[in-house]
């Protein structure tokens, strides 16, 4: 169990978890984070529906919640918003007070499906409603608070307000530092540094481009694709003037990353990529699903 904590939780994002998913229940989730966070959506999706059959309220929540944090990812709030819904419900169904370090407790899949909702409402536009719901999140475990800010940040810049995105992103990127987490620092520079891009002014436009071209390296690295083509995007489509070489090599490093998400992604993930207004056209290969919106949402977790 302590392998898997690290794989999803911890600083082995990169563990094997394959062997997990014949696992139990609490195994198989782990797992399933793990692989999402990698871009094997096609075998978490396979783990994630069985485990909201599995009649454990805790594990039905917390599998529900991940398995819509997956559709977002490929810009499917819409398909995410009745996945979080079970993940609430079943939450308040669950009968055991016990508690966890990372949040894998009643408290946390509370938390994880409300801010899941604020996600959705944000994703559709609805920022007041996103607010809301995010208000009624308590912060109890460290997985918890950067999430929270996570969706704090993305409320602002989805409100037009990137300098207010900055400090909830920065207090998110602290918490998993401390932590120890190295997806959740991952994300939380490319929350942070598309905050500061966004924000436009000279200095907070070169912190912010160091910050994700460090990032990207990491990524890279711990071959977490689902983080390696929007932060790899955010760089080429930010206030930046480049060559033409750095520009090309941007757009394969986002293109290649996509590639391999979509590769193995499960059908419906890929349905929804087809549709969302979220994936670039311009990032799409040959016999990829189509699209005509080169816009990004694609932060929201």
């Amino acid at each position: 169990m302590d392998e898997l904590r690290a794989a999803a939780f911890g600083d082995r994002p990169g563990a094997d978890v394959w062997w997990a998913l014949t696992g139990t229940p609490r195994e198989r989730w782990l797992a399933a984070v793990a692989l999402g966070g990698r871009g094997h959506y096609a075998a978490a999706a396979t783990a994630l529906g069985a485990l909201l059959r599995s009649g454990d309220h805790l594990i039905v929540s917390l599998a529900a919640s991940t398995l819509a944090s997956h559709r977002r990812q490929l810009g499917g709030h819409t398909a995410a918003r009745p996945l979080d819904a079970l993940a609430l419900t079943a939450a308040g169904h669950i009968e055991t007070t016990t508690t966890d370090p990372d949040g894998v407790d009643p408290a946390g899949a509370r938390a994880d499906a409300l801010l899941g909702l604020a996600a959705d409402a944000l994703g559709a536009g609805r920022t007041d409603e996103a607010r809301r719901l995010h208000a009624r999140v308590t912060p109890y475990s460290w997985r918890t608070r950067v999430r929270h800010g996570w969706v704090a940040a993305e409320i602002e810049l989805g409100s037009g307000h990137a300098q207010r995105a900055v400090g909830p992103a920065e207090t998110a990127l602290r918490h998993a530092e401390a932590a120890g987490a190295t997806r959740h620092v991952l994300k939380s520079k490319l929350v942070l540094g598309t905050a500061l891009v966004v924000w436009g002014t000279p200095e907070s436009v070169d912190r912010g481009v160091r910050l994700l071209q460090c990032d990207l390296n990491h990524t890279n690295y711990h071959g977490l694709s689902s983080l390696i083509w929007p932060t790899a995007l955010v760089l080429l489509t930010g206030p930046v003037v480049r060559n033409s070489a750095e520009t090309a090599e941007l757009r394969e490093t986002a293109a290649n990353a996509l590639s391999c998400v979509l590769r193995r992604a499960d059908p419906i993930s890929r349905r929804i990529a087809a549709s969302s207004p979220w994936v670039p056209a311009s990032l799409l290969r040959s016999g990829e699903p189509p699209n005509a919106d080169a816009e990004t949402n694609f932060l929201t977790d």
